[in-house]
């Protein structure tokens, strides 16, 4: 059996929305893909100030928050992989809010 290998182009972002609920993301070839904010418990936790301040990085491959200190690929969303932080990490961050 032979299986050949396809390559598949990944597109970039170009607009990025943040509810209570969702991430969408508006790709350059006119799709829009959603992920629960369940997904990403830095975001979840962020104020709406905080999930607004995102910019696209790496020419769109990438979404970055300055304020909570995240990063979500394309790539990630469009294989339906959550947020990798642990738990551990994670609530360290937490903690880290408090006195701020």
């Amino acid at each position: 059996m032979h299986i050949s290998a396809t390559e598949i182009a990944i597109p970039c972002a170009r607009d990025v929305i943040v509810d209570s609920s969702a991430l969408s993301v508006e790709l350059e070839d006119g799709r829009r893909i959603s992920a629960p904010l369940d997904w990403y418990p830095r975001l979840a936790s962020a104020t709406p100030e905080e999930r607004s301040g995102w910019r696209l990085i790496a020419d769109g491959i990438g979404i970055h928050w300055d304020a909570i200190d995240e990063d979500v690929s394309v790539e990630g969303l469009l294989l339906g992989r959550p947020s990798g932080e642990s738990q551990a990490s994670f609530n360290r961050w937490l903690e880290g809010r408090k006195g701020q």
